[in-house]
């Protein structure tokens, strides 16, 4: 039954925010809550599954804390978890979920096997799962034993092309405590040689516009040179195109931010990533700007050598 109580909640009755940070060994867990640790959580590694259900009640989140109010938690989960339990984790965050007194999200960090397998090898570290078994089949049994947290996952970062200072980005936007959250916008060009950005929330391919490769003075160029910018809008078919496409977003932002959506990437791509792609991300982000959002563009492909 929802409380009738006409008072308005105070710091400390308002919804206490818990992110579940969990996901593969390696994906970037540990650094995301030393980010979420800065963003004013509390954070929780390794916390045993039989104490989370304690630690998130109120009289224990205060003592946690130290202080009269609770704070926002942030609880490190995988593996190396003592008692752990895909199945029962998933149950657990299930319930929390539909705590009134708490905001509980899931994050889930992946990452293509063969990165990891670079990183563990880079680093030296031994897998959680592996033992004296290869690496490649620590991260094959850890990847079918977190297989239903994922399914159930609120937020999921693939770092597999992800650098540190982005996931930084996008976990400030995603969980930043302020009073008033608002939708932080990625713009991305990419090339389709290269596959589509694993983050994008929204894709379009803008290989239908002429090409400035074939122009032998643009070719050495990018996108982000006003030879090519000119070019590309040059197209016939490009003001319509655009116009409409800005009539989309600006639809649909509004939406996205009514659903407590935080982050927000808007993925362009052509053959190369690296003129009609970055061109359009780039005037699409300008306009963005110009609207009153807040923008970054990233041009994931432009200065690949392209094959």
């Amino acid at each position: 039954m929802a409380s009738t109580d006409p008072r308005p909640a105070t710091a400390a009755s308002a919804p206490a925010p818990v992110a579940l940070v969990s996901g593969m060994s390696g994906a970037g867990k540990t650094a995301a809550l030393k980010m979420l640790e800065d963003l004013g959580y509390e954070a929780v590694d390794n916390l045993p599954i039989s104490l989370l259900r304690r630690l998130t009640m109120p009289e224990e989140a205060a003592a946690a804390s130290g202080t009269a109010g609770r704070r926002a938690l942030a609880v490190g989960i995988d593996t190396r978890t003592r008692d752990f339990q895909a199945d029962a984790v998933a149950t657990l965050v299930t319930e929390l979920k539909r705590r009134e007194d708490l905001i509980a999200q899931l994050v889930f960090f992946d990452c293509d096997d063969d990165v990891l397998l670079k990183r563990f090898t880079a680093t030296r570290r031994r897998h959680p799962l592996a033992a004296d078994r290869p690496i490649t089949d620590g991260i094959a049994a850890e990847r079918r034993l977190m297989q239903p947290l994922k399914a159930c996952a609120d937020v999921l970062f693939d770092t597999t092309t992800l650098a540190l200072p982005e996931l930084r980005q996008r976990l400030a936007a995603q969980f930043a405590l302020d009073a008033q959250p608002t939708l932080s916008i990625m713009v991305v060009s990419f090339s389709y040689k290269h596959g589509l950005p694993r983050e994008a929330d929204l894709v379009f391919d803008v290989r239908f516009l002429r090409n400035p490769h074939y122009d032998e003075q643009l070719r050495p160029l990018t996108g982000e040179d006003a030879a090519v910018a000119a070019y590309v809008a040059a197209d016939p078919g490009y003001p319509e195109f655009f116009a409409r496409l800005s009539e989309m977003i600006a639809l649909l932002l509004p939406r996205y931010a009514a659903e407590g959506k935080r982050y927000l990437t808007i993925a362009i791509g052509c053959t190369g990533g690296r003129h009609r792609s970055v061109a359009v991300a780039q005037a699409l982000g300008k306009s963005l700007r110009e609207a009153g959002q807040r923008v970054d563009i990233r041009h994931r492909d432009r200065d690949l050598v392209s094959s």
